[in-house]
């Protein structure tokens, strides 16, 4: 990272030096998902029963993310901060830290999932059909916990330094192997739902080693040392505090999925949980890119609110709000015109086909206003606003989405469940709005001052 450039440098050219990098790697950092189940619900032996499997254990995984966020994001949010604030020391450990909590939890996730994966998959909907896939699936996808935890944190990191084409590199390795290995073990070997798996944590261990070998190498600005992982008090509760929004959005995630699979189970079993699998991974790759701009824009307003530079802060914004909004309206075009396309990737099977193509349109009426909305919800996570910031993660998957999902299941059944999202969406989008404008009213008074 060039602290002078971060500090002074051009806005826009230093967004998309950031930005781009982060973007692609997120894009491919989704195929982990969508190839698995695309080569799944292609498989002969396994089609939709299949999706169902990967659908059902989906919410764990997001569990899993949720931890690793926690510590990537809150770690690199400090860490950014530190640095504007030329607090050098500082940021070395929340470095340091960030990485031994992500191993914690890694190997805590792995033993506690194994040893209740059987209850943990009935409780998330399996039905006896799909219990075995999941199981063969899930259990796998365990083992490689502290190999995903290691990875996002040190793409986090990768980034907060300013070298967002370590962070792409680092996903582009695991998802090149990824897909490689599904051909392998699915198509060639006909290893199912343990191929994909296998396939899957193969790509995270190459994207932790490649990771490793930069925050412990002498190409990034901060070098790793092992005296900087002991944890520390401060280092650990800043850290904690900090990535909480983004643990309770992921975390919001696996609950609305949980309730999504729950509520499709009752209205259109096996054959609609497929389906929302389908959309779910759609959904991934539409909003990696975006997520992919909320990576580049952190660093740059964490750097730019440390050093007090609130103008530069309030224009980074900006761009990130136009860039963001025009690639979610890009996604939503595609989707509108070619959604029988979209679905038939994943399934061939009429019945998925027809009710996928109608639901995907239903899903995502209000993508265009997503980019904005999520730009805005985390530029309060940039900045340490944990209770704007957690309140705003939460608020269109827990306290808007899922009521608003059981309330319409019961009037419209199975469609109520996708009526839902949108609305959703809107009235979230309205409410970060009228938050945002009032804490840009705040920058203003400051900069005054």
């Amino acid at each position: 990272m060039n602290k002078e450039k971060m500090e002074t440098g051009k806005i826009l050219p230093l967004l998309v030096e950031l930005s781009v990098p982060a973007m692609i790697g997120m894009i491919v950092n989704a195929i982990y998902n969508i190839v698995d189940r695309m080569f799944i619900g292609n498989a002969p032996h396994l089609g939709s029963i299949g999706l169902a499997g990967i659908t059902i254990s989906y919410p764990v995984t997001l569990v899993l993310m949720a931890l690793s966020l926690m510590a990537g994001v809150g770690g690199a949010t400090r860490f950014s901060i530190a640095l504007g604030a030329k607090q050098d020391e500082d940021a070395k450990f929340y470095q340091g830290n960030s990485l031994m909590i992500t191993v914690i939890f890694g190997l805590v996730f792995m033993i506690f999932g194994n040893l209740f994966m059987d209850p943990i998959l009935t409780v998330l909907g399996a039905s006896e059909s799909v219990l075995p896939h999941a199981r063969a699936y899930l259990s796998i996808i365990l083992y490689g916990a502290v190999f995903q935890c290691v990875a996002m944190c040190g793409n986090n990191f990768s980034r907060a330094q300013g070298n967002a084409r370590n962070a792409m590199v680092s996903q582009l390795l695991g998802a090149g192997f990824n897909i490689v290995f599904d051909y392998i073990f699915i198509v060639q070997f006909h290893m199912g739902m343990e191929g994909a798996a296998l396939a899957t944590i193969g790509g995270q261990f190459l994207s932790m080693v490649w990771q490793l070998a930069f925050l412990f190498g002498k190409r990034g600005l901060i070098q790793c040392k092992l005296v900087h992982m002991k944890l520390k008090k401060r280092f650990t509760y800043m850290i904690l505090k900090t990535g909480l929004p983004a643990f309770l959005m992921q975390m919001s995630a696996s609950v609305l999925n949980i309730v999504i699979n729950g509520t499709l189970g009752t209205y259109g079993g096996d054959t609609a949980i497929s389906t929302v699998g389908i959309i779910t991974s759609v959904q991934t790759l539409m909003l990696m890119p975006l997520t992919g701009m909320v990576q580049g824009q952190q660093p740059i307003i964490s750097y730019n609110y440390g050093a007090k530079r609130y103008d530069r802060v309030k224009e980074t914004l900006k761009y990130t709000v136009i860039g963001s909004t025009i690639i979610a309206f890009i996604g939503f075009l595609i989707i509108e015109i070619f959604p029988a396309m979209i679905i038939s990737m994943f399934n061939q099977e009429a019945e998925i086909i027809n009710l996928g193509s109608i639901s995907l349109r239903i899903w995502f009426i209000c993508l265009p206003l997503i980019g904005c909305q999520t730009m805005c919800a985390n530029f309060f996570q940039a900045i340490g606003m944990v209770k704007q910031s957690s309140f705003l993660n939460l608020l269109r998957q827990c306290l808007l989405l899922i009521p608003l999902i059981l309330i319409l299941a019961m009037i419209f059944k199975l469609y109520g469940v996708f009526i839902a999202v949108p609305i959703a969406d809107l009235i979230a989008f309205l409410i970060t709005m009228y938050l945002i404008r009032r804490e840009m009213k705040t920058f203003v008074v400051e900069e005054v001052s």
